[in-house]
């Protein structure tokens, strides 16, 4: 380990979230980290959609332009290619503040963390396969996104992010009017199959298996000319990352011109020790309106903290929205953002 630095925020992960919020930090005078594994999860998109101004751009040069602009301010530093290896509470809270998961559900808000900019510390040690800097900051922002299984599909790799996708509220507009798959083996399968047919009237439902369409959803999806098919998929039909059909293990094969797959996602909280926030049963860390987890001092921004659209304005839209509260609760006003 070399020498120990000291920041007002520390910012783990430099996706959308993440960098807004160092902006808008950074803006508010707050010395800022930000560490970037550099390797998010949306990697094999080669387009996203929904951004204001933005509709359209790659990805990473979304992130490029964001972090290019994060250079003109003296007092935020990136650091790319690099982890937070560990995260460690270097300074107990004064006072353990309201449960997030209790405070989330009222109208007030306001007291929630209100002391947790100043009364907590965190010493984290960054670097690649061994620590190779000790930093620490008054607080954190966990912007790590969530880490993402495919399932269990054969070929699945060499079309996901080219025609098979796992936003419908970011490429469905491009699928729109085609023979479309939903391919998953989660219980909300029949909920995304209902929302993804607004957008074709030939969808087939591919459960790989596993029991869950229930029979009743089966028939009301059927109503609406949804297919379920059940059996295991043996091979995914395709050239240069088009699908073109998909092979069951009964011989089935099903022509298919794109489609949706259901991911499951966790979040990745491995690198914090001694302490582990709330997460809930979808794996979401769990948090107030403002973005404070259950620990003073630690907030979460954008998909490891929101269920709902994983959009990127979504994320950028939580990163800027946190760091308002967190400016707040550093000079102790109480806030319900």
């Amino acid at each position: 380990m070399t020498d120990t630095d000291t920041y007002d925020v520390l910012v783990i992960g430099g996706g959308p979230a993440g960098l807004s919020a160092a902006l808008n930090l950074g803006r508010s005078l707050m010395r800022v980290l930000v560490v970037d594994a550099d390797r998010p999860r949306n990697a094999a998109t080669l387009n996203s959609h929904g951004f204001l101004t933005r509709d359209g751009v790659a990805p990473h040069e979304l992130r490029r332009m964001a972090r290019d602009e994060l250079a003109a301010y003296p007092n935020i530093e990136v650091r790319t290619r690099v982890r937070v290896l560990e995260l460690r509470r270097s300074a107990p809270p004064a006072d353990a503040g309201t449960d997030a998961e209790t405070d989330a559900e009222t109208d007030a808000g306001t007291d929630s963390g209100t002391d947790s900019g100043t009364d907590a510390g965190f010493t984290a040690s960054v670097g690649r396969k061994d620590p190779t800097d000790v930093v620490t900051a008054r607080s954190v922002l966990l912007a790590t996104g969530l880490r993402e299984t495919l399932p269990d599909v054969p070929n699945l790799r060499g079309f996901y992010g080219i025609s098979l996708f796992s936003c419908a509220a970011c490429d469905a507009w491009e699928l729109r009017g085609r023979r479309l798959a939903l391919i998953g083996e989660t219980p909300d399968l029949a909920d995304r199959a209902r929302l993804i047919s607004r957008w074709t009237e030939s969808l087939t439902v591919f459960t790989l298996g596993a029991d869950t369409v229930t029979a009743a959803e089966e028939a009301e999806l059927a109503s609406t000319g949804v297919a379920v098919l059940r059996h295991p998929i043996a091979e995914l039909v395709g050239d240069r990352g088009r699908i073109e059909a998909i092979r069951l293990t009964d011989g089935t094969v099903v022509a298919v011109e794109g489609g949706f797959v259901r991911p499951e996602w966790q979040t990745d909280v491995s690198f914090l020790h001694g302490f582990a926030p709330a997460i809930d049963h979808d794996g979401h860390l769990v948090t107030d309106r403002s973005g404070r987890t259950d620990i003073p001092g630690l907030y979460a921004a954008g998909d490891a903290a929101i269920p709902g659209p994983q959009q990127l304005i979504v994320a950028a839209g939580a990163g800027a929205r946190v760091a308002s509260v967190m400016v707040h609760d550093a000079v102790g006003i109480a806030t319900a953002h």
